[in-house]
């Protein structure tokens, strides 16, 4: 297991195989419009992990990690889709999708529970401790520490597999193309949220 650090873009797209591609982002808060992207992290579930940072002032333009992320053949998983495709949105210009949530699938088949987390996820589905301890650290710093990007990796490392498992209980309760109509709708709720409707339910009566 390795992870490879780049600097405002990724230096090819050939270093992920073909196949879905797990993807997540930090920030320096849970605003896009307000907060900065600071980095993106990315597996293709081989047990590698590529993180690329975005520098304060940076214009974001990373060509190549652009073109992977919105190439409309390639499947991207996320723990929470909605935040992650929104700052990507506002920051790159792309909208990161198709794609698969995890934390989606979970709410969807996980009903005795209310602890939909990554690290609850993961503890439950494969038996594997995250440690979480980074979740609220400084993103946007001039240096990221080991730990840091320990946390970073490991927020992509498991989502392949959680999909796996995911998907065996979706079609065990019939719910697989209810989570794909979510799936499909999530780029329309990253819109509203960044066009201003974050937490207004538009279909509501009243």
């Amino acid at each position: 297991m390795a992870i490879t650090f780049h600097e405002e873009d990724l230096p090819s797209q050939d270093l992920f195989s073909d196949g879905p591609i797990a993807v997540d982002t930090e920030a320096m808060g849970l605003h896009p419009g307000r907060d900065r992207l600071c980095l993106v992290q990315l597996s293709d579930g081989s047990g590698n992990e590529h993180l690329v940072r975005f520098s304060p002032g940076s214009d974001y333009a990373a060509p190549n990690l652009k073109a992977l992320l919105g190439d409309p053949d390639r499947l991207k998983l996320y723990h929470f889709a909605r935040f992650d495709i929104a700052i990507m949105r506002h920051y790159l210009g792309i909208m990161a999708a198709p794609l698969y949530c995890t934390r989606t699938a979970s709410r969807l088949v996980r009903t005795y529970t209310d602890r939909h987390g990554l690290k609850e996820l993961v503890k439950e589905l494969l038996g594997t401790d995250i440690n979480k301890q980074q979740q609220t650290s400084d993103w946007g710093g001039p240096e990221l520490s080991d730990a840091q990007r320990d946390y970073a990796a490991s927020d992509v490392r498991y989502l392949h597999a959680l999909k796996e498992k995911l998907d065996v209980r979706l079609q065990r309760e019939g719910r697989m193309a209810l989570a794909q109509s979510c799936f499909d709708f999530l780029p329309a709720r990253a819109e509203l949220d960044l066009a201003g409707w974050p937490e207004t339910d538009i279909f509501a009566h009243s």
